[in-house]
């Protein structure tokens, strides 16, 4: 694909995300900035959250990942059933009743000041972490197809990519997301279908043919029972259903496209019909990176040491033509961007809410106090980006996965003491509550990697189950 070609489709993709910035921002103030002002249809929100979802983690690292851990992702995503559920028929009606726009506004009720701040604290870093590592996937794929040949250096790609996000985003915010994000996820979606067609061309297969194909590999093994495996399906299925629960259903990102719709029963209809989706498209990303590992061993082609780089390779190698190079540049695009500019809203939503208490102003300085934290975001986004870069040596979705199992722990924590227990606990310890449980999780892991293969995903649950005692060593006495 020629730079020409590719640069056109970066002007058009992002020509299209402005247009729909500028209808509907129009008038917007910073209530349609944070919550659509409850407005927005389940259906949209549902289609839109399925790009946010998926990332460029999904489109590029889970096909990649195929390679080496087969389809044992998939325990993880049907795991994701139940945590769906808890996030539907509890949490959401939790924040629908309380009105919150910032769901860690709940923590205050629940615990106070600290427990608060520390909350949100731990989502604004879980979210910084795990939205740059996403976007640098779509950078790297724009440097090699667009900015590389001609001379632009990696750190002004970053730069520029940023620069677009915050264009079309930092008027609307949340309502002019939950429109490109359905935009995107449709160029996502197409990307994924053509892609898988044309590989099946190139090795002269149809549907039923590929099908076969796949479940005739060792690359469709998809459930693990040696206990011993990191990918044991208890760790994974339960990791699935905890991820699931913290990274949607406590993460300010998620919640707050579900908390713009009209009504409690609209939003759960979104959630339920989101999973499903979902689960379907993830096993056609597997399907995809089993297709791909046999296209390039039938032609032997060299797997990449880092497997995020097989898709891009044989996609902008010209391996199946033109159109799939098109489509592929057009779904990382999506993918990632679909992310990261919802991910770039909500961090601005929590931090102007949880810590500036942005609702107590006129309008005229709430603007003024909301674009500067989205460009201060931007900046965070812009440094974070340059460290994945310099010193990210494995696959993307393993080392987001991972940290995530750290940085979510301790709000896994707290909201299951608030939900499950009645107990008022001494909350200006909260803090060292919440960086004491990481800490203690990283040395269980490590220790526990000779015994039994480590705790992999599920090292999430350990990080919350200790958390949680943690709340429970300093909870307030009973009085006699």
């Amino acid at each position: 694909m020629s730079v020409q070609l590719a640069g056109g489709i970066l002007a058009i993709y992002f020509g299209l995300l402005l247009v729909i910035s500028y209808i509907t921002s129009r008038g917007a103030d910073t209530n349609d900035f944070f919550t659509a002002n409850r407005q927005s249809p389940w259906w949209l929100v549902a289609f839109g959250m399925i790009g946010t979802s998926i990332s460029g983690l999904t489109f590029i690292s889970v096909p990649g990942a195929v390679g080496k851990t087969y389809f044992t992702y998939y325990q993880v995503i049907l795991g994701h059933s139940l945590g769906y559920l808890t996030i539907a028929l509890v949490l959401m009606p939790l924040y629908y009743r309380l009105n919150l726009i910032s769901i860690y506004g709940y923590l205050e009720k629940r615990f106070g000041f600290w427990s608060y701040k520390t909350g949100s604290a731990f989502f604004l870093l879980s979210r910084t972490i795990g939205s740059a590592a996403r976007l640098y996937l779509a950078v790297n794929v724009l440097q090699i197809a667009i900015f590389e040949p001609i001379g632009v250096p990696f750190v002004l790609t970053v730069f520029i990519s940023i620069a677009l996000i915050w264009l079309y985003t930092h008027r609307g915010g949340v309502k002019t997301i939950i429109w490109t994000d359905t935009l995107q996820t449709l160029f996502l979606l197409v990307a994924l279908f053509i892609t898988i067609v044309l590989v099946g061309q190139q090795m002269h297969m149809g549907i039923g043919d590929m099908i076969q194909t796949i479940q005739k590999s060792p690359y469709s093994h998809m459930f693990e029972w040696d206990w011993r495996n990191p990918h044991f399906f208890g760790k994974d299925f339960l990791a699935g259903v905890f991820i699931a629960i913290v990274m949607t259903g406590l993460d300010q990102d998620l919640m707050q496209k579900n908390l713009t719709c009209k009504s409690i029963g609209e939003a759960q209809k979104n959630m339920f019909w989101f999973y499903w989706v979902l689960l379907f498209i993830n096993l056609l990303f597997l399907a995809l990176g089993a297709l791909l590992y046999i296209y390039a061993q039938a032609n032997q082609i060299a797997i990449p040491a880092k497997t995020d780089e097989l898709y891009p390779l044989l996609a902008l190698g010209g391996n199946f033509g033109t159109l799939a190079a098109v489509t592929f540049l057009l779904g990382i695009i999506a993918a990632s961007y679909a992310s990261s500019d919802s991910a770039l809203t909500a961090l601005t939503t929590s931090f102007c809410i949880d810590f500036l208490r942005i609702e107590k102003f006129q309008e005229a300085k709430r603007n003024k106090i909301k674009h500067r934290v989205h460009i201060g975001f931007s900046v965070l986004f812009f440094i974070v980006i340059g460290l994945f870069h310099v010193f990210n040596n494995q696959e993307l979705i393993g080392a987001v996965f991972n940290l995530a199992g750290y940085t979510y722990g301790p709000l896994l924590g707290l909201f299951a003491f608030g939900l499950f227990t009645k107990t008022a606990i001494k909350d200006r310890y909260v803090p060292f509550v919440c960086v004491a449980s990481p800490i203690i999780t990283f040395v269980l892991e490590t220790q526990s990697q000779a015994l039994f293969g480590g705790f992999g995903f599920a090292k999430l649950i350990l990080n919350g189950a200790i958390c949680y005692l943690l709340l429970w060593s300093i909870r307030e006495k009973a009085k006699i």
